[in-house]
């Protein structure tokens, strides 16, 4: 029998047009889906760089699986550390300019693992908009947390003088900003941090592959910090699976001893390294995908802004059509869905109340059309809908 608690928890959740539900693609992800038997122009996913469904990496999965097989066996500390493990970590450190990086299953797992490892027992300074895995990594780690305003330095500077006595502390920050699509002020806070003795970790889950040449949020800032320590996942431009944390080589070792979510967890299985070493070549060997991408953010920032919203000129393909309440981010979402564009809503609490917005993502595999046509779109709904005009902009 079903508590009657759980019926009033669904029921309050689509009183206040907060429910969710899942809807399962009939086809592999790209550009163009096939869903409930539609085809829709995508502008939902975290598949950047249209890697998804590349069939270099399905070959470089099914290579792996061959050669490994299907599954690691064991965590890391016992026998699930593969050869591929090691390769892969290596080019990852490589990438990001770090001594060494250690795989996760998982951003939110590496989040978890990082923080809890890093921050237990000092204090961790988090911007209050960082993402969920972020907030709930601060909570495990069992260290005063102090939430700084969001890219905010000065801000930061004046709660970790507030915190001159503990030897451990550090300051987190999202690199590109999921719900936003802005970045980190890295360069000032990596300099209040290093006048406090605070060490900093970058979740570079939607930079990497993304901005700095693919490389992340340091490099698109012109930044080489031995101290740095960052997160990236192969789950979105990288387009398989899995995560990641590179640094100094003392920090990788210190996550193989200390991180929870490392140690007991399945190791990362073949397949999937094999499809995200395959997407690491494609990175190197097409960097015109990300010169695409580029061109893509701009065009639709400028068309944006043309038709009326308050959209930022930055650098990033998560552009925010914030409109304020529930009800309005389900309709406008509809609306492109009766048109053909699938536009996913966000609501709280994964962004701040009052903010619900459609949170739209480009891909360096759309066509310049189908950027236009959605532009075109959302200008029809806010000529129909003039007091969206008066919904609060993205941080800037």
């Amino acid at each position: 029998m079903i508590p009657g608690w759980v019926r009033d928890e669904l029921e309050a959740l689509r009183a206040s047009d907060s429910y969710r539900t899942l809807r399962p693609l009939e086809g592999p992800c790209g550009p163009r889906v096939r869903v409930a038997g539609r085809e829709m122009l995508c502008f939902s996913s975290n598949d950047y760089l249209g890697l998804a469904a590349d069939p270099r990496l399905a070959e470089g999965a099914a290579r792996a699986a061959r050669e490994w097989g299907a599954g690691a066996g064991a965590s890391r500390l016992i026998t699930g550390t593969l050869d591929l493990h090691a390769q892969l970590e290596q080019d990852l450190a490589r990438l990001k300019g770090c001594e060494a990086a250690v795989l996760f299953s998982s951003g939110y797992q590496a989040n978890l693992g990082v923080l809890t490892a890093l921050g237990r027992g000092g204090v961790i300074l988090s911007d209050e908009l960082n993402h969920a895995s972020i907030v709930d990594g601060c909570r495990l780690a069992r260290a005063r947390v102090e939430v700084y305003r969001h890219a905010d330095p000065a801000d930061l500077e004046q709660r970790l003088r507030a915190h001159a006595g503990p030897s451990r502390k550090v300051v987190v920050t999202d690199g590109v900003f999921s719900m936003d699509g802005d970045l980190a002020p890295l360069p000032e806070i990596l300099e209040v941090a290093g006048r406090h003795g605070a060490i900093v970790v970058v979740d570079d889950a939607h930079a990497t592959g993304v901005v700095g040449n693919g490389r992340g949020t340091a490099h698109h800032f012109g930044i080489r910090h031995e101290g740095l320590v960052v997160m990236g996942t192969l789950g979105k431009a990288l387009g398989a699976f899995g995560a990641f944390v590179a640094g100094p080589r003392a920090v990788r070792d210190l996550l193989v001893n200390r991180a929870r979510s490392l140690i007991y967890t399945t190791a990362i299985p073949p397949p999937v390294l094999g499809a995200a070493r395959a997407a690491l070549e494609v990175l190197q060997a097409e960097p015109d995908r990300i010169e695409r991408l580029a061109a893509h953010t701009r065009r639709l920032r400028q068309g944006l802004r043309q038709a009326g919203f308050p959209v930022p000129d930055l650098p990033t393909p998560i552009v925010p059509v914030i409109l304020g309440g529930n009800r309005a981010a389900l309709t406008w979402s509809e609306k492109l869905w009766d048109r053909g564009f699938w536009v996913h809503p966000i609501r709280p609490p994964t962004v701040p109340e009052g903010t619900s917005r459609l949170r739209i993502t480009v891909s360096s595999e759309h066509d310049p059309a189908d950027i236009d046509a959605l532009t075109e779109a959302l200008a029809e709904l806010l000529r129909s809908d003039p007091a969206a005009r008066q919904a609060p902009e993205a941080h800037p």
